[in-house]
């Protein structure tokens, strides 16, 4: 796997939900990969960050709006 295929299944190894397979190229990639071993720390700590803040309420039209902007980001991907 090349560091832009990393990039983008670093959700589904955090959740754990990669296949076998694709975890095993996940891991062997990162044990020669300083740059993706440090993008996958950065996540892990983000992630903890933002579990210890509390939730807020958004409006019914920002949630919409952000759900198109990230639809739209995916199609131009």
């Amino acid at each position: 796997m090349r560091c832009h295929e990393i990039v983008e299944l670093m959700t589904e190894y955090l959740e754990g939900t990669l296949s076998a397979g694709d975890r095993a190229k996940f891991e062997q990639h990162l044990v020669g990969c300083e740059g993706c071993q440090a993008y996958l720390a950065q996540l892990r700590t983000t992630l903890r960050v933002v579990s210890l803040m509390p939730d807020e309420p958004i409006s019914e039209p920002l949630k919409a709006e952000l759900m198109r902007a990230f639809r739209d980001w995916r199609k131009s991907a």
